[in-house]
């Protein structure tokens, strides 16, 4: 099988569109067909069922892709060791600002050599498919359990906080107590942070406190966005200690309880890379100089964590 062919096969089978296939790589839609089904001759099997609706993977054809993408990567490693140059990796960092963006700056400065490729794909959730398919090197955010071909290392126990509108009577607070949030409907979907995994944790924390989150709107993404939500619901917001500062709001540490967000790196486990050398260094960097791993006594952890912990 030619790479050419695979690698016009897998855009495709991404994409399910030959139209927005040809755009990405750039060539002509009766090209990139014919590629297509010159590969399909070649294994001796339909791999697309085609119609002038969509197009849709057969079964052989998703075997392929997943056989595809590891000869790929197999491919393009190999050909940069042999020129001395390692593979770029792929991170999945969140959020600008977060947690794991911190540990991809200091990693970066471990390895200059090493080229980092930067990925929002909002957490763990949504990134695992990627990740076990090669698309994605690392990830983080909270532990999706045991999954074959990753492993996954604790991060950081960092606090959960408030942003709150800068007029809000607990923006007077140094600290905002939890039982305090009871009628103010906070929001838990604004923020670069909010992940599946994110929510899942706070309507834990919430629901015993008999706090109502307001839910009841789309997710908000980006720093502008976030300080629009703030000027338009004059409500609290919960996030994380990182998060980046919000023109027209305060950020103010949640206690009674403390609660904790358990980051952790997860990170596909079928070969050794620099990079992948620099992120753990930096992890041992950053959790030595900042206690990232420490929590005050009777803080808060989401389940499954905190039986884990115990």
């Amino acid at each position: 099988m030619e790479i050419r062919l695979l690698r016009h096969y897998v855009i495709v089978a991404d994409e399910l569109h030959f139209s927005r296939a040809a755009q990405r790589l750039f060539v002509a839609q009766q090209a990139l067909s014919r590629d297509v089904r010159r590969l399909e001759d070649r294994v001796g099997r339909r791999l697309l069922e085609r119609t002038t609706r969509k197009v849709t993977l057969t079964p052989e054809g998703r075997l392929l892709l997943t056989r595809a993408r590891e000869i790929l990567a197999l491919y393009d490693t190999t050909m940069l060791e042999l020129r001395g140059q390692p593979r770029s990796l792929t991170v999945d960092v969140v959020g600008a600002g977060l947690t794991p963006a911190l540990v991809l700056a200091a990693a970066r400065g471990h390895a200059p050599g090493v080229e980092f490729f930067a990925r929002f794909h909002t957490g763990t959730e949504t990134a695992a498919s990627l990740l076990l398919d090669g698309r994605l090197d690392v990830t983080f955010g909270r532990s999706p359990g045991l999954l074959d071909g990753v492993r996954q290392r604790v991060v950081r126990h960092e606090r959960v906080a408030v942003l709150v509108p800068e007029r809000h009577r607990l923006a007077r607070l140094p600290a905002v107590p939890l039982e305090s949030l009871r009628d103010t409907s906070p929001c838990i979907r604004a923020g670069d942070h909010a992940t599946p995994g994110w929510e899942h944790a706070v309507l834990q924390l919430l629901a015993p406190f008999g706090v109502d989150p307001g839910l009841a709107h789309p997710h908000v993404r980006g720093g502008d966005e976030l300080a629009q939500h703030i000027r338009d619901r004059d409500a609290p917001i919960l996030t994380l200690a990182t998060q980046p500062t919000v023109p027209g709001a305060v950020l103010r540490p949640l206690v009674d309880p403390v609660a904790i967000f358990p980051w952790v790196m997860i990170w596909r486990t079928d070969g050794e890379h620099p990079g992948l050398r620099a992120l753990h260094q930096a992890l041992d960097d950053l959790a030595a100089a900042h206690d990232w791993l420490a929590a005050p006594a009777g803080a808060w952890f989401p389940e499954p964590e905190a039986s884990q912990s115990a």
